[in-house]
């Protein structure tokens, strides 16, 4: 294989891989290195390829029959966008707990840890994730989002790129499947209902099912975290911090995993409140802005031709019937 054709693949495939023989036959392993970030700055470009083509070919279309202000257009891009990336990501990430089989056998997710080799499909998963999160911090420059609108998308981009290299560099990669598929399915919701609301604002409550999906992902995601890392991971053997064998699992590293993940899912809901709350005060104000005008609106008189005489030509009435 010549020098041009093993650099090609440095960039295509994921690297660090070993064969192992399993009853299906010879199967390639793989683990995380350095030579990653070349792989997952490629698919950093192709992805920002693809980001334009959903925005060239889908997003600006239906903007053009929608005809939304320039803050809904923002806010419909991002969410179309988002929703895109939420589908593809939360039926992958389903396909894999499957043919894996972790969803059936709970304690795989912390039985022979550390899970240090990993599988083509899982190992491509982590990095096409982390591709994906770093393509959004140039595609701040390329959308031209406002300034006011950069520190919210910073927040949510860094906390994403956090627990996902967590979970990747910490080998907790099987539970990191898991609490990803339960948070990208409930950011689908949202932004489901927020892209249905921009094309017919009667769909607002779409927002009510999202609500309460959410706080049933915050519990599911907080029960497992426990279940994993408070419990599972207290009780296997090697409890001890080993970089060349990749275990992590020490009391300091959990406590600390718990912590970030407890705090990111408190400010979630902290968020979430004041969602509701904003939701909940805007809705008190157009219903009392009805009630004003209604109140301002003058009563229309109807003339009645019984009892009235003729005055120029016209029926003057001499009784007067109010209508609301």
């Amino acid at each position: 294989m010549s020098a041009t054709a093993k650099t090609a693949f440095m960039f295509i495939l994921p690297q660090y891989n070993t064969s192992t023989l399993s009853p299906e036959g010879e199967v390639s392993l793989y683990h995380y290195g350095w030579r990653d970030c070349i792989t997952i700055l490629f698919y950093c470009l192709i992805t920002i390829i693809l980001h334009a083509v959903v925005q060239e070919y889908i997003l600006d279309k239906v903007n053009r029959r929608l005809h939304l202000s320039k803050s809904k257009n923002t806010k419909f891009n991002e969410s179309g966008q988002l929703c895109v990336f939420h589908l593809v990501s939360s039926v992958w990430a389903l396909y894999i707990l499957i043919t894996e089989g972790y969803i059936l056998n709970l304690s795989s997710l912390w039985k022979n840890y550390p899970h240090l080799h990993l599988r083509f499909q899982v190992k491509f998963y982590y990095l096409s994730q982390l591709a994906y999160w770093l393509h959004t911090l140039p595609e701040l420059y390329f959308q031209k989002v406002r300034k006011e609108d950069i520190p919210r998308r910073l927040q949510y981009i860094s906390l994403y790129l956090l627990h996902i290299m967590l979970a990747y560099l910490l080998n907790l990669t099987r539970l990191g499947l898991v609490l990803l598929f339960l948070q990208y399915l409930s950011e689908l919701g949202f932004h489901l209902s927020r892209l249905f609301y921009f094309v017919d604002e009667s769909h607002h409550k779409l927002f009510n099912l999202w609500a309460g999906s959410f706080v049933v992902t915050r519990m599911v995601t907080l029960i497992l975290l426990f279940l994993v890392v408070g419990f599972g991971l207290a009780r296997v053997e090697n409890q001890y911090m080993d970089w060349e064998a990749g275990s992590f699992n020490t009391l300091l590293i959990r406590m600390v995993v718990l912590l970030v993940v407890c705090l990111t899912q408190a400010w979630l809901l902290w968020r979430f409140i004041h969602f509701q709350l904003r939701r909940w005060r805007e809705g008190m104000k157009e219903q009392a802005a009805r009630k004003r005008v209604l109140a301002k609106q003058p009563s229309r008189t109807v003339k009645r031709d019984v009892g009235g005489h003729y005055e120029n030509g016209m029926v003057k009435s001499e009784k007067k019937m109010k209508v609301p």
